[in-house]
């Protein structure tokens, strides 16, 4: 079941000048500049000494604009594009809002890796959600759009490698953390032999371990004939195992 909490926005109080901003979204200062006075994407407010200042929405749209760009649109397409977005979400739940903002995030973090930027997303989400709607409503669209960037050729296997090595430290620490208190059925979960993609096993692993499932993990590129001496020693429930459908 989703939590009930709503994500509080930013006070409306917090504004950032332009060199805070552009260390926060990885573009830098001329670019931004070029997008308010050129483009009008990005129409920050201004004190009385002339100096720009920027909002959270101000960042999310940043955000929003560069991974439209890293995607192929062409910069004089975006402000068009985000305004029939616009319309056509007025009527939208709020909360699907939400995870645009967060899956914008990310993905503009992973763009340019940003570890830290990335971490401030990740970690936001899951103070509003738990694991298993992050999960469905975050990552997994996540690990979608960056398996399209790569086959369209808009993205690099270094994009994908930087954030599963990211989300396997992440879902580890948290999967080892919460699987020392479980006492339920337990299940064999592997991944197939030459499959070295653990995200998506890593995942539901622990979204069993919501349920109450006990998972034990094999990991990565797993030999079919050793799994039978794991099941002679361990009373499981069931196997699992993981791999990629071309």
């Amino acid at each position: 079941m989703e939590s009930q909490q709503q994500p509080v926005k930013e006070p409306s109080g917090a504004r950032y000048p332009i060199r805070t901003v552009s260390l926060m979204t990885g573009v830098n200062v001329i670019t931004l500049r070029a997008w308010e006075k050129r483009y009008g994407l990005i129409v920050p407010e201004r004190k009385e000494s002339g100096h720009r200042l920027y909002t959270q929405e101000h960042i999310d749209l940043i955000n929003k604009v560069v991974g439209l760009l890293d995607r192929g649109m062409r910069i004089g397409q975006v402000k068009a594009y985000l305004e029939s977005r616009s319309e056509e979400s007025d009527g939208e739940d709020s909360q699907q809002d939400i995870w645009h903002r967060f899956l914008d995030g990310m993905l503009a973090a992973v763009i340019r890796f940003d570890e830290e930027a990335l971490d401030i997303v990740y970690s936001e989400a899951l103070t509003y959600y738990d694991i298993g709607t992050v999960t469905r409503k975050l990552l997994r669209p996540l690990l979608v759009e960056l398996g399209q960037r790569w086959e369209s050729g808009l993205g690099t296997v270094a994009e994908e490698h930087f954030f599963a090595f990211y989300m396997r430290n992440k879902l580890g620490a948290r999967f080892h953390h919460r699987n020392r208190n479980s006492s339920g059925k337990k299940i064999l979960m592997a991944c197939l032999p030459g499959e070295r993609h653990e995200t998506g096993l890593l995942l539901l692993a622990l979204t069993l371990n919501e349920s109450g499932v006990h998972p034990v993990m094999l990991g990565a590129d797993m030999p079919l004939e050793d799994i039978p001496q794991v099941t002679d020693k361990i009373d499981c429930a069931a196997v699992v195992l993981s791999g990629v459908v071309d």
